[in-house]
């Protein structure tokens, strides 16, 4: 039981950082780019000065990629096409494979469609049993975790 409250918390909290995407407001720019240890960071705020980045424009589906050598950029960048913006596919940032999170969604679906109930702790410390249909919504998630994460 114990196993199935872990579980069913993982669900809940691989599900928030799945879709935590849209935290951005218009009119704002992101700044992407992979830190020492190769794991991508996105942040509001340039990198430090020496690091290959893109800037990811919120107002449109433009990215702009900046090396090293180019120096600090503006915080405020306007895509145009004399500023080397590049329309990109989609407004959504790209989700990378996560083997942790894959593993895990797998096991949270498969306990999911094992375990007769499904126990949740409340933020009282009260414990509660998820009905059918708060069920099949961390299915759907757990699905989507894995569309998203797994090879």
């Amino acid at each position: 039981m114990k196993r199935a409250m872990i579980i069913c918390a993982t669900v809940l909290t691989t599900a928030a950082l799945t879709l935590s995407g849209s935290y951005a407001s218009a009119d704002q720019n992101l700044y992407r780019w992979k830190d020492e240890a190769g794991n991508q960071v996105n942040s509001d705020r340039p990198p430090p000065v020496g690091i290959d980045y893109e800037v990811i424009s919120t107002s449109s589906s433009m990215v702009r990629k900046v090396d090293a050598d180019e120096g600090a950029v503006p915080l405020k960048i306007k895509p145009s096409p004399s500023n080397d913006f590049e329309q990109v596919e989609t407004t959504e940032p790209k989700i990378e494979k996560n083997a942790e999170y894959c593993q895990r969604a797998r096991e949270n679906l498969q306990t999911l469609d094992t375990s007769a109930r499904i126990r949740l702790r409340n933020d009282e410390g009260e414990y509660r049993y998820i009905d059918e249909a708060e069920k099949e919504e961390q299915r759907d998630q757990a699905r989507a975790t894995i569309a998203s994460h797994c090879e």
